[in-house]
């Protein structure tokens, strides 16, 4: 199975965050820990903030009013390269690694499945590379506009009460009444 640790899901949501604080002021990692309840991962947020700024990704402001912003705007920053940064080489397996890293693999030269994992490294990465920081920030935001709007939806549901109608005998007819 084919997975992204934690390094890459909590950076993703760090760089997000900082997205839609583009060009204000640094965000402090604890108000981005305590909006997107990582609270008690305030240290591995710091390696993690660490290796985007070595990858000149986000920039870091110390002092009272300090903390971090992006070094580059959403639309510079591929989705592939945050996640190179923080997790490494993108490879489904050690011998479809990119890049010139030498593999020990006795198989390699006559491997039937190598041209495989090849494959699925690179439409990995195709997908990664077209997708930027901005793109994943309007998709973020539009699902929560729908998520809100069915949430307001369900909330109208629940407003909606019984009422007799006038001049009606009690147990008579009802109409429906947004309240």
């Amino acid at each position: 199975m084919l997975r992204v640790s934690t390094r890459g899901e909590y950076g993703v949501r760090l760089m997000v965050y900082l997205a839609r604080n583009y060009g204000g002021r640094p965000c402090s990692l604890t108000e981005i820990s305590l909006s997107e309840g990582l609270e008690l991962q305030q240290q591995y947020l710091e390696q993690l903030m660490r290796s985007l700024r070595q990858h000149g990704m986000v920039e870091s402001t110390r002092g009272a009013h300090g903390g971090y912003r992006l070094a580059k705007s959403p639309e510079e920053l591929r989705m592939s390269d945050i996640l190179r940064a923080l997790e490494g080489p993108i490879a489904p397996m050690i011998c479809a690694t990119e890049g010139t890293m030498e593999v020990i693999c006795d198989r390699l030269d006559g491997c039937s499945t190598h041209f495989l994992w090849a494959r699925v490294r690179d439409a990995i990465t195709a997908t990664l590379d077209a997708i930027t920081l901005a793109d994943l920030l309007r998709e973020a935001d539009a699902a929560l506009t729908v998520q809100a709007a069915m949430a307001s939806q369900r909330g109208a549901q629940h407003l909606i009460t019984l009422t007799p109608r006038a001049g009606r005998a009690a147990g008579g007819e009802t109409n429906a009444r947004q309240v």
